[in-house]
């Protein structure tokens, strides 16, 4: 076992001795279900696309979502191949079933902090809500020992710099197809002119 595992194993620990209760053995499995699949992200996409005004901010948390996937599921978790600390700590009682994924980057945690991110930058009180309850399913798979400290912050620091690129994509997008149908109406205004 390298040095960074068993330093982060210490911080899991420490975690697990200042914060464990039975209150939060209830609590945090349902916390870290809100995660799975992205689904609460997915619906959050889904009902932020049902009004016009706000179908920026479902089309960039989706593009959000389909990064994250790609990213963490389809190529940092396959190449990097970390184990997950119940596996070096095996005397750990695990409260949810095993993921069956490596452990790094932490994929419930990149894809909510890349929907929150990309509801923070489209809707910015509604997205400092968002990114504290990215936080609190970050904070819940360490809590549930089934990521390390580093796979959370890099799960964190991966879901938001692609937040803030599908929003760029998708402002850009916008601007472009805006700008197209002004001048496609510009021109049928000269042509009707004439």
């Amino acid at each position: 076992m390298n040095a960074l595992n068993l330093f982060e194993l210490e911080i899991l620990d420490r975690i697990a001795s200042l914060f464990r209760s039975s209150f939060l053995d209830s609590l945090m499995p349902k916390v870290t279900v809100l995660g799975d699949v992205a689904w609460i992200w997915i619906l959050a996409a889904v009902l932020y696309m049902i009004r016009k005004q706000d179908r920026k901010t479902g089309l960039t948390i989706a593009l959000a979502l389909i990064f994250s996937l790609l990213t963490a599921n389809v190529l940092l978790k396959p190449l990097i191949a970390r184990i997950r600390p119940y596996h070096v700590n095996t005397g750990v009682r695990l409260l949810v079933a095993e993921p069956k994924e490596f452990s790094f980057p932490s994929g419930h945690t990149q894809s909510s902090f890349a929907a929150a991110s990309a509801i923070y930058f489209n809707k910015k009180k509604t997205g400092v809500i968002a990114l504290l309850l990215a936080a609190l399913i970050g904070f819940s798979r360490l809590y549930l020992y089934l990521h390390y400290l580093s796979d959370v912050l890099a799960g964190a620091a991966i879901g938001y710099i692609l937040g803030g690129i599908a929003d760029n994509l998708v402002s850009g997008l916008r601007w472009r197809y805006r700008s197209k149908n002004r001048r496609r109406r510009g021109a049928a205004a000269k042509k009707q002119g004439k």
